[in-house]
């Protein structure tokens, strides 16, 4: 009862981060490159989560084919409601047929399966 107050809520790990498979994986180099606590134990770095605060997050997902489905099916919907709002029929028709063809794009070329 005496140590309730540990690495764990600043950001370390229940388990002893030092030690098993895992200092292994880091390398030799890894490992000297952070620093040890008073009690000998692993000091993580802080990472903030304040607004503002320069991240780097992965790109964009998704192949430039489901971009352009995906771009033709908005086209299509913005036209198509357009013309509905000034009622001419021939372009909502072939807003439909837009929206159908990016559709048929986007299912054959497996739209869903680009989300990794």
């Amino acid at each position: 009862m005496t140590n309730q107050v540990g690495s764990a809520t600043t950001g370390g790990s229940v388990a002893d981060p030092g030690s098993g498979a895992a200092a292994m994986s880091r390398g030799a180099g890894a490992a000297g490159a952070r620093a040890t606590g008073a009690g000998g134990e692993e000091v993580v770095p802080f990472v903030s989560q304040v607004p503002g605060t320069p991240v780097s997050f992965p790109s964009f997902h998704g192949r430039t084919v489901s971009w352009v489905a995906v771009s033709l099916i908005m086209v299509a919907f913005l036209a198509g409601g357009l013309a509905l709002v000034f009622s001419v029929w021939p372009v909502f028709w072939a807003a439909v047929g837009v929206a159908v063809i990016g559709g048929l794009l986007a299912a054959g070329t497996n739209l869903f399966d680009d989300w990794y």
